[in-house]
């Protein structure tokens, strides 16, 4: 199997297409959706790759939109032994296919407590949607179905949502910055190639195929982009990976990794900010194969967009060269039923 017979491939090269497709109608569809709560909060749940991008969003949120995201864990909601006071709250729930039970039963029992919700996902066929149809409103990401278990171009589409948000609740970003972030990412994956060459910042290869075990560190928007990444590789490749925020690291993760391992340092800057390089001298120290990932074609965090597909790209090829297919991962599913 080639990595460009593949159905994650697809998905990854219709990328640009449906991030520009999303921006031409984003600024009339999107205003009427973006609930939120009395108080300028907004309440955040999802699984899986869904869930990643809720994480995402809580950091370009709270840093660029003054907009304040909490998490819902909705084993706690589904256990409450007393209602919960929603009321004024805004929950927005995402989900590839809007059929994840435990989300969509989540965001029902927060509604019956006085919240209203909005669904994030990219299914456009209500009929087919539970959490659409439970939701005071609908973002539908694209007309363009993902057929590939591992959320793929779904999960770039997430990552832009949370962008246009910001965008449209404050104005934080240049007019020019989805536009220019399109134009970058057709222009790298036209060159795909040159991520697999031995000058590119793809040397890794090689520590990627012996470590056993692989961290990603990131921080800020970039945190959601190690938590997705490490879920690329264990669902593509079955590679054993972790995620983490720069800080916690530190705080004891660090204590388990040795001269076998590989950490990626995920940088909103080539120069390493404060946090992520005391991460690296802690490497440095214990001996740790680290490598930099830092897009520079575009300003953070918009550049986080960049990393992800530089890294989908990565868990893919590394999956096809372990013989796998990573269209169908053993033993997952398109859609899981987790309640």
């Amino acid at each position: 199997m080639k990595m460009e017979d593949t159905l994650v491939w697809q998905d990854i090269m219709a990328i640009p297409d449906l991030l520009e497709e999303f921006s031409s109608r984003a600024e009339k569809e999107l205003p009427s959706a973006l609930l939120r709560g009395d108080d300028d909060s907004v309440h955040l749940v999802g699984r899986g790759s869904s869930g990643n991008a809720t994480l995402f969003a809580k950091y370009v949120w709270e840093v660029f939109a003054g907009v304040r995201a909490e998490f819902v864990h909705p084993h706690a909601i589904f256990e409450a032994h007393h209602p919960l006071n929603f009321k004024g709250k805004a929950v927005w729930a995402f989900s590839q296919s809007g059929r994840s039970t435990d989300v969509v039963a989540c965001l029902e029992k927060m509604k019956g407590w006085g919240a209203r919700g909005v669904a994030v996902t990219n299914e456009p066929d209500l009929s087919q949607n539970p959490l659409a149809r439970a939701a005071d409103a609908n973002i539908v990401l694209s007309h363009s179905k993902e057929t590939a278990v591992a959320a793929t171009k779904t999960f770039s589409l997430q990552l832009w949502l949370c962008l246009w948000a910001a965008q449209i609740w404050k104005t934080p970003f240049p007019e020019t910055a989805f536009s220019d972030t399109v134009s970058a990412a057709r222009s790298m994956l036209k060159n795909y190639e040159q991520f697999f060459s031995p000058q590119a910042r793809f040397k890794f290869w090689s520590d990627l195929n012996t470590a056993p075990v692989v961290a990603f560190v990131g921080r800020g928007p970039f945190y959601g982009i190690a938590t997705d990444a490490a879920l690329k590789f264990r669902e593509m490749a079955g590679l054993h990976t972790e995620a983490f925020s720069a800080a916690e690291f530190l705080h004891g993760p660090i204590g388990a990794h040795g001269p076998k391992d590989l950490v990626f340092l995920l940088s909103p800057t080539p120069a390493l900010p404060d946090d992520l390089d005391l991460v690296r001298k802690a490497l440095e120290a214990r001996g740790t194969v680290y490598h930099v990932l830092a897009p520079v074609a575009c300003e953070p965090p918009f550049s986080a967009v960049l990393a992800d597909i530089e890294l989908k790209v990565a868990a893919l090829r590394f999956s096809v060269e372990r013989g796998l297919n990573p269209d169908k991962p053993r033993g997952l599913s398109k859609v899981t039923q987790t309640f």
